[in-house]
C-alpha cells in the first residue's frame, strides 16, 4: 500500500523558518522523481520544488534561494527546508512521487499546512 505522509506545518512569522517532512512508504522511493507542491487558499495548486532519483533539483521562482529540497533515499523520506517564509507561502502543502519529473503525479500525500503570519 502506498503512502506518503506529510509533517511539519506550522503557523509562523514572516521571516521564520519551517522544515517540512514526507515519509513514503510502498513503493520504490528511490526510483521517484519526488516533489511538493502547495494549494494556497483560494487558488491553483501550484510545484514548489522537485528532486530528481539522481539528487537533481528544480524550483519555482518564487521560492528560489528560499527553499531547499533533499531526500534520503535509505529512509524513504523526503524534506523541504523553508526559509524567509513570507505570507504568500501560505498554504496546503503536499508531497508526490512521479515516476520522472514532469510526467504527471502517480502518488501524493494528505498534505500539511503552512501558515505565515506577517
Amino acid at each position: 500500500q502506498v503512502q506518503l505522509v506529510e509533517s511539519g506545518g506550522d503557523s509562523v512569522q514572516a521571516g521564520e523558518s519551517l522544515t517540512l517532512s514526507c515519509q513514503a512508504s510502498g513503493f520504490s522511493f528511490s526510483t521517484y522523481c519526488m516533489t511538493w507542491f502547495r494549494q494556497p487558499p483560494g487558488r491553483e495548486r501550484e510545484g514548489v520544488a522537485a528532486i530528481e532519483s539522481d539528487g537533481g533539483t528544480m524550483y519555482e521562482d518564487s521560492v528560489k534561494g528560499r527553499f531547499i529540497i533533499s531526500r534520503d533515499n535509505n529512509k524513504n523520506t523526503l524534506l523541504l527546508q523553508m526559509n524567509s517564509l513570507k505570507p504568500e507561502d501560505t498554504a496546503m502543502y503536499y508531497c508526490a512521487a512521479e515516476a520522472f519529473c514532469g510526467g504527471g503525479i502517480d502518488f501524493y500525500g494528505q498534505g500539511t499546512q503552512v501558515t505565515v503570519s506577517s
